[in-house]
């Protein structure tokens, strides 16, 4: 925590020493930032990105401080407490948000891109931004959200290769409680567990799950590798993100400083996700050092049979924004 202060700290003053004005201490105000996993994912590299831009544009008197690692809480958790104001700034998954807002369960549909830089463009498509305000705004209270990102594509891991849909068969599979992962994965053939994020590195070590799934540098990061040594590149999934800012702190705002935040969020949604990529390859390249085995040869035709006829389905049943937004991710060229 005091490093993540320290280094916002240090942003806003390298951006304010640009500034011939003087900042005074009275004039700069802290806001809270949180997200659940650790500082070196691609929602660090999201929250550094909004932080220096913020400290830019404000002339240092918009101090980010960042509390990443869940210190304030797991994704339930904080969407709770952007909505009664206890955080300011909040990453939260577009799974964890359809607790709040059930459309938002559409960017977890498999399938829906096809490649990392097929997802990278529709993330920073202002049509898909625009869209998921339109989403936010009808049915999201007390909270403001301002842009999408993403940590990459999802895969499955644990102890077994996975060379085709027949292989997930019967397992157990620790997946994100939405009606999507809920309808995609039994498709499959497996059996879903709802857990927190928390739970998950022991329930690979004890076998409550056979298997989970995510990106490859929070698999890095949070050593899941250690008690699931097999990571099968199915990338059957985005793992998508949203940045909210509390209702309470927005409507506080002038019109001034609501557009250096939009403009911070707009730097996030630009330039995060391809960076986001980065880290997934980085974080491959280490694991295979350390002799993790990545299985690259997976089959995915099978799986993408059994989605495809899902993804119309499922966005028409959670509603029309859903579908308004499944149409833009196809349309991503």
């Amino acid at each position: 925590m005091l490093a993540g202060r320290i280094r916002t700290a240090l942003l806003c003053a390298a951006a304010a020493a640009g500034f011939a004005a003087p900042v005074r201490a009275a004039d700069v105000k802290h806001y809270s930032l949180g997200y659940d996993q650790p500082h070196t994912t691609g929602y660090g590299v999201g929250a550094d990105l909004f932080a220096a831009k913020l400290a830019e544009l404000s002339n240092g008197t918009i101090v980010i401080d960042q509390f990443p690692g869940a210190q304030l809480g797991q994704e339930p958790q904080m969407l709770q407490k952007i909505r009664t104001g206890d955080i300011d700034f909040i990453f939260s998954s577009s799974a964890n948000a359809a607790t709040v807002s059930p459309e938002s369960g559409v960017l977890s549909i498999h399938y829906l891109f096809t490649s990392e830089d097929h997802l990278v463009r529709a993330i920073a498509d202002p049509r898909l931004a625009a869209a998921l305000r339109e989403l936010f705004a009808a049915t999201v209270k007390d909270a403001h959200f301002l842009v999408p990102l993403t940590l990459g594509l999802r895969d499955l891991y644990g102890k077994k290769e996975i060379h085709s849909v027949a292989d997930v068969k019967n397992l157990k599979i620790r997946v994100q409680a939405t009606p999507t992962e809920d309808a995609m994965f039994p498709a499959y053939g497996a059996q879903t567990v709802h857990m927190p994020f928390g739970s998950v590195y022991t329930s690979l070590q004890t076998g409550v799950v056979d298997m989970a799934e995510n990106g490859i540098n929070v698999y890095d990061t949070n050593k899941h590798y250690e008690v699931a040594p097999v990571m099968s590149m199915t990338e059957h999934e985005a793992n998508n993100a949203l940045l909210w800012v509390s209702g309470k702190l927005w409507n506080s705002l002038t019109a001034e400083q609501k557009g250096w935040v939009e403009t911070a969020a707009t730097e996030v949604a630009t330039k995060e996700p391809a960076m986001a990529i980065a880290l997934e390859h980085k974080s491959r390249a280490k694991l295979q050092k350390l002799g993790v085995k990545f299985v690259g040869d997976v089959d995915k035709s099978g799986f993408i049979a059994d989605a495809k006829p899902l993804q119309d389905k499922i966005a028409a049943g959670l509603g029309p924004h859903a579908t308004k937004i499944l149409e833009i991710c196809r349309s991503v060229q």
